[in-house]
C-alpha cells in the first residue's frame, strides 16, 4: 500500500514511529515535538488512512512501502568537513558488516576511528532497514552502558522490564546496526552488552571502535592505522588547511610545497588529529613555520616507530598546539577539561570562563578554529585524547579544586534548573548533560549542594524513565542528606521507586528505613502506614509475606496524628488491613478511607483509597462495582504528575487494572478505551508482553480475532524471553487466545494454549481460583459456535455446564461461564435447557456480555426473532462485533 498524497512528511514520521509501537511521549520525544502535536498527526492519519484506531494504523504502517523504517530516528553525528581515504578500511567494514555480529575498529587515539565508523555505517545503512544507531561512550561511566543506548534510540525502562531488556527488545525488532563509539575506558562493560546483543537480536550489527579489541568470541578486526603517507595523509592536511583559509588553492599554493607537507605529514606519523591540530595552524604560520614550531617537540620523540610512538606524537603536537595559546586561552582550555561529555555556551561560561559569557563565546571559538574544540549543534566538546591532556595540565595547575567545585555548582543548578522544567521541553538538554551530571555526584561530598544535586538527579533520570537509576540515585541522596528527615523523604522517594518497578517487597523495606530515619512526626508516620499498605496490597509480589501481627503492630505504633494527609493515609492501610485475607480490604472502612482521602485534597491519595474499595468490591464478587471504581481511578490520573515517583506508582497500578475489571464486568465498550489508553501509555504501550496480556482479552470479546492471536505470538516469545516471570496477569490471558483459536476453528492451536493456561497456573502467584470458570467458558463458547455446523453431545455439554456451575460464586469470571454454559444447553437441546437459563440470569446482572448472551439463549430458546434483535442491539452496543455477526447469521443476515 502507497502513503496517501495528502500526507505529509511530519505524518509520515509519525506513522512510521506509530508502526514500530511507540507511546505519542515517545514520538514527540523522538522528533522533538508536542505530544498534542503528535495527537493531532495521529488524528490526522486515522482519517486519511480511514482506520478506527491507533492498533488499526499500526498493522497498516508496516505495509506502507514509502514509510520510513521505524529505527531511522536514531541519527548518525553530520561534520562538517570532507571525509579522506580509507577507502580499503571501508571495503573492510562493509565486507565484515555482511554477515552481522561485531566488528571492531581498532587503532590508537587520534588515528580517525569515530569519523570512519560514522562514514562507514551511513554507507551500508541502506542495508539495516530498523536503521543505525551512534552512541558515543567518551562521556559514559562504567555502568551506565544501557543508559546511553536508551537515550540514542528513545527507549525508556518499565515496570517489569528493565532499561537492558527494553534496550534488547528495540534491538531485537529486526536488522539494524549500533555504532558504540570509543569503547576502550570500559572494555569489560561494552563485551558483556554486545553479548547480550548478540545473543538477543540476532538481526543486529554492532560496529565498534576502541583502542583495544573487545574479546568477544567472533569478534571480526578491522585496523585503523594512521593515513598512508605520500598521498591520503597530505590530502587531509591541504584540505583542512584550505577549510581555514578561504582563499588557499591546496593544488596551487607555494606555501604548501608538497615536500615540505609530505615532511610534516611523516613527522606527525599520518596520524589525522595531529594533522588536524597542525593543519589549523597553518594560515598563521604556514608549513615552514609548522616544521619549525615542531621541531623541538617531534625531536624529544626521535627513535622508534609503532603504536607507542604514534601516541607520543599525537601528544606532541597537542602539547606544541596548546603552548601556542595565550594564557587566557589556555586557562579556559584546561577548565574546559572537567566536562566529561557536551557542554552549552552556559556550562562553559560558569565553570571555566569567570561568568563572561560574551568572553567565553569568544574563547570557545579561538578553540574551535585551532581544533582543540569541536561544535556540534549548540553544543561543543573535546575529543578524548585532548581532554586527557586538559585534564592533565588542570591538575599541574593546582586549580583543579576550584573547577571541579565549580563543576558541582554548575551541575547542582542545572539539574535544579532542568527539574523545574519537566514541563517544557527538558529531555534534549538533559542528554547532554547527563554524564556531567553523574560526574559531578560522583565526586560530591555530604551536606546540601551534594544532596540537592542526587535528589534532582533522581527525580530527572525518573522522569527520563531510567527507573533502576533513578532509585540509585534516591539511596545516594539519603547518604548525602543533611539530616535525618532529608534522608527519610529520599528513602521514601526510592521505595516508590522500587514500586514502580513491581519490587514492592523492596519498597516496603525501603519504607520502614525511611521510618527509622525520620523522627516522630509525619514523616515517620507515613512511612510505616505506606509499608503496611505494600504489604497488604501488593503480598504476591513479596518473596515471603509479612505476617499480619508484624502489621498490626507497625499500624498502632503510628498513634494519632492531627495531618488530615496522615489521617486519610492510616484511614487507607486500616482498610487494607482489616480484612479477613491479603486483597480482601474492609468495605466500609475503605469507603471511610475515600472520604479522608478527599477531605485531604491530594488525587494519588485518593486513587489509593479507591483501589481499596475497587479490591473489596472484587474480592465480594461484585465486577461491576469496581469497574465503576477503576473508572473514578482513570479520571484522577490526569491530575497526578507522571514524573513524581508516588503518582506514578498509583498511575502505573490504575492502568494495569482498567481493562481486566472492565472484561470482568463484561463492558466490551470500556476495554477498548481502556486498551487504547494502555497501549499510548509511555510506561506500557511499548512492553513486549504486559501491554499485550492486558489488551488481548479486550479483542477477542470485541471479535478482532486475527490481531489478538497476532500479539499472543509476541506475548507468549517476550515473556518466554524474559525468562517466564511470575505471570499471575497473564492468566486469564492465555484462556481467551484458546478462545479465539477455537473460534477461528483451529483445534490443534486451541489445544496448544490449553496447555499453556495450564502452564502459567502452575507459576507462583497464580489464583487459580479466581479464573477457574475461564476454561469452562472457553469449552461452552467453542461449543456454541461449532454447534450451528454440527450436534452437540449432550453428555459433553452436561459436562461444561456442570463444570461452570461449580465455580467459585464470587469468581471474577464466573458470570461468562454460567451465561455460556446456558446457552450451550439451549444449543444441546438438553431437557432443562429452559431451567438452566433461569438459573443463570443473575449473571446478567453482574456482566453486560453475559446479559447479551443470555439474551441470545433465549431467543435460540424461544425461536423468538425479537429477542435476537434485542441481542444483536446489546452486542453492537458492547462493541463486541464478533457476537455481533454471530447473533445477525441466527437472524439470517449473514456476517
Amino acid at each position: 500500500m502507497r502513503i496517501p498524497t495528502d500526507v505529509s512528511e511530519r505524518e509520515t514520521e509519525v506513522l512510521a514511529a506509530v508502526g514500530a509501537r511507540l507511546s505519542n511521549a515517545q514520538i514527540a520525544n523522538r522528533l522533538h515535538i508536542s505530544v498534542r502535536t503528535v495527537e493531532g498527526h495521529v488524528s490526522a492519519l486515522l482519517r486519511k488512512f480511514g482506520v478506527a484506531d491507533r492498533r488499526e494504523l499500526g498493522a497498516l504502517a508496516e505495509t506502507v512501502t514509502a514509510a520510513p523504517a521505524p529505527g531511522r530516528v536514531a541519527a548518525l553525528p553530520v561534520s562538517r568537513t570532507s571525509f579522506v581515504g580509507r577507502a580499503a578500511e571501508r571495503v573492510a567494514i562493509r565486507a565484515a558488516l555482511d554477515g552481522g555480529g561485531l566488528v571492531t575498529l581498532v587503532g590508537p587515539g587520534g588515528a580517525g576511528k569515530t569519523r570512519l565508523a560514522v562514514v562507514a555505517a551511513g554507507e551500508v545503512a541502506p542495508e539495516f532497514p530498523f536503521g543505525v544507531g551512534f552512541v558515543d561512550l567518551v562521556p559514559v561511566r562504567d555502568g551506565f552502558v544501557a543508559q546511553a543506548v536508551a537515550a540514542a534510540l528513545g527507549v525508556t525502562e518499565r515496570a517489569g522490564q528493565p532499561l537492558d531488556d527494553a534496550v534488547l527488545e528495540r534491538l531485537g525488532r529486526g536488522r539494524s546496526l549500533l555504532v558504540l563509539d570509543n569503547c576502550e575506558h570500559m572494555i569489560g562493560a561494552v563485551a558483556g552488552f554486545v553479548e547480550r546483543v548478540r545473543v538477543s537480536c540476532p538481526g543486529t550489527a554492532v560496529l565498534a571502535t576502541s583502542r583495544e579489541r573487545l574479546g568477544v568470541p567472533d569478534e571480526r578486526i578491522v585496523p585503523v592505522a594512521a593515513l598512508p603517507l605520500r598521498s591520503d595523509a597530505e590530502q587531509l592536511f591541504r584540505e583542512r588547511a584550505a577549510v581555514l583559509d578561504p582563499v588557499l588553492d591546496p593544488d596551487l599554493d607555494p606555501d604548501l610545497d608538497p615536500a615540505a607537507v609530505a615532511e610534516l605529514c611523516a613527522r606527525l606519523d599520518g596520524l589525522p588529529l595531529a594533522i588536524e591540530l597542525a593543519a589549523a595552524r597553518s594560515a598563521s604560520l604556514g608549513v615552514a613555520g609548522l616544521l619549525a614550531g615542531l621541531g623541538d617537540h617531534l625531536r624529544l620523540l626521535s627513535g622508534g616507530r609503532g603504536a607507542v610512538e604514534r601516541h607520543r606524537s599525537l601528544r606532541a603536537v597537542t602539547e606544541w598546539s596548546h603552548d601556542l595559546l595565550d594564557d587566557q586561552e589556555q586557562g579556559f582550555f584546561r577548565r574546559l577539561g572537567v566536562f566529561v561529555g557536551r557542554f552549552d555556551l552556559a556550562a562553559a561560561t560558569a565553570v571555566a570562563g569567570d561568568g563572561d559569557a560574551p568572553a567565553a563565546a569568544d574563547l570557545l571559538g579561538r578553540l574551535v578554529d585551532k581544533s582543540l574544540v569541536s561544535r556540534s549543534g549548540g553544543s561543543w566538546r573535546m575529543l578524548d585524547s585532548i581532554r586527557a591532556f586538559a585534564v592533565e595540565r588542570l591538575g599541574e595547575s593546582g586549580a583543579e579544586e576550584d573547577v571541579r567545585q565549580r563543576h558541582l555548582n554548575w551541575a547542582a543548578g542545572t539539574a535544579a534548573e532542568l527539574e523545574g522544567g519537566l514541563a517544557d521541553r527538558w529531555r534534549d538538554r538533559f542528554d547532554v548533560v547527563a554524564d556531567d551530571l553523574r560526574a559531578a555526584l560522583a565526586g560530591a561530598s555530604p551536606g546540601d549542594l551534594g544532596h540537592g544535586l542526587a535528589r534532582s538527579l533522581a527525580h530527572l533520570t525518573f522522569a527520563r524513565r531510567f527507573l533502576m537509576e533513578a532509585l540509585g540515585h534516591y539511596r545516594t541522596a539519603a547518604q548525602l542528606a543533611p539530616d535525618p528527615d532529608e534522608a527519610a523523604v529520599d528513602l521514601g522517594l526510592a521505595a516508590e521507586c522500587a514500586q514502580v518497578l513491581n519490587d514492592s517487597g523492596e519498597a516496603y523495606e525501603l519504607h520502614l528505613a525511611a521510618a527509622e530515619r525520620a523522627g516522630d512526626g509525619p514523616r515517620r508516620a507515613l512511612e510505616l502506614v505506606r509499608a503496611v499498605e505494600m504489604a497488604c496490597r501488593y503480598p504476591v509480589t513479596f518473596q515471603a509475606e509479612v505476617p499480619h501481627a508484624r502489621l498490626r503492630g507497625l499500624l498502632d505504633s503510628v498513634g494519632d496524628h492531627d495531618d488530615p494527609y496522615v489521617t486519610a493515609a492510616l484511614a487507607c492501610a486500616e482498610a487494607w488491613l482489616a480484612g479477613p485475607e491479603k486483597l480482601s480490604p474492609d468495605r466500609a472502612l475503605a469507603e471511610a478511607a475515600v472520604a479522608a482521602a478527599w477531605a485531604a485534597g491530594d488525587a494519588v491519595l485518593v486513587c489509593a483509597a479507591l483501589d481499596a474499595l475497587r479490591t473489596a468490591a472484587t474480592a465480594a464478587g461484585d465486577a461491576k462495582h469496581a469497574h465503576r471504581v477503576t473508572e473514578q481511578r482513570l479520571g484522577l490520573l490526569p491530575w497526578m504528575d507522571r514524573t513524581d515517583p508516588r503518582a506514578t506508582a498509583e498511575i502505573d497500578d490504575t492502568l494495569g487494572l482498567a481493562c481486566s475489571d472492565a472484561v470482568a464486568a463484561g463492558d466490551v465498550a470500556a476495554a477498548r478505551t481502556a486498551a487504547r489508553i494502555i497501549v499510548e501509555d509511555e510506561l506500557h504501550g511499548d512492553h513486549p508482553y504486559l501491554t499485550a496480556s492486558k489488551v488481548i482479552p479486550t479483542l477477542v470479546l470485541a471479535g478482532e480475532l486475527a490481531e489478538a492471536v497476532r500479539l499472543a505470538e509476541a506475548m507468549w516469545t517476550g515473556w518466554t524471553r524474559a525468562g517466564r516471570p511470575p505471570a499471575f496477569w497473564m492468566q486469564a490471558t492465555v484462556h481467551f487466545v484458546a478462545l479465539a483459536h477455537g473460534l477461528r476453528d483451529n483445534p490443534m492451536e486451541l489445544t496448544r494454549w490449553r496447555g499453556h493456561a495450564a502452564e502459567v497456573e502452575s507459576r507462583p502467584g497464580a489464583f487459580q481460583a479466581r479464573i477457574s470458570p475461564l476454561a469452562a467458558f472457553v469449552d461452552a463458547r467453542v461449543a456454541v459456535h461449532l454447534a450451528d455446523r454440527s450436534q452437540v453431545d449432550p453428555g459433553a455439554a452436561r459436562a461444561v455446564i456442570d463444570r461452570a456451575d461449580a465455580a467459585l460464586p464470587k469468581a471474577r469470571y464466573r458470570p461468562y461461564a454460567i451465561a455460556a454454559a446456558a446457552e450451550l444447553a439451549v444449543v444441546a437441546a438438553l431437557p432443562d435447557a429452559k431451567d438452566v437459563l433461569t438459573a443463570a440470569q443473575p449473571a446478567a446482572q453482574a456482566n453486560d456480555w453475559a446479559a447479551a448472551c443470555l439474551t441470545r439463549a433465549r431467543g435460540r430458546l424461544l425461536d423468538d426473532p425479537a429477542a435476537l434483535r434485542s441481542a444483536l442491539d446489546q452486542w453492537e452496543r458492547l462493541g463486541a462485533l464478533g457476537e455481533a455477526g454471530a447473533t445477525r447469521r441466527l437472524l439470517g443476515g449473514g456476517s
